[in-house]
């Protein structure tokens, strides 16, 4: 996978994730609403996660294909 597909699937992502929170301003999200952003809020940790980890290992002189998706686990416990 390569740096710019990582970037479209971001964009891919965000986009979903505004459509959903868009079509309910003003109105609480339906439990399966609600289970796909919290879905797509850890789709988009692991994506930023992987660009990172790929960029690192390109300033540090390392083949960028050695990065690899983390787990949810390890992602979510990012501060922000």
């Amino acid at each position: 996978m390569e740096d710019r597909d990582i970037v479209a699937e971001i964009g891919r992502l965000t986009a979903e994730e505004h459509r959903i929170e868009r079509a309910h301003v003003g109105v609480g999200l339906s439990p399966d609403e609600t289970r796909r952003r919290d879905e797509l809020a850890v789709l988009l940790d692991q994506c930023w996660d992987l660009l990172a980890q790929r960029r690192a290992r390109r300033r540090a002189g390392q083949d960028p294909e050695g990065a690899a998706v983390r787990p949810p686990s390890v992602v979510e416990r990012y501060q922000q």
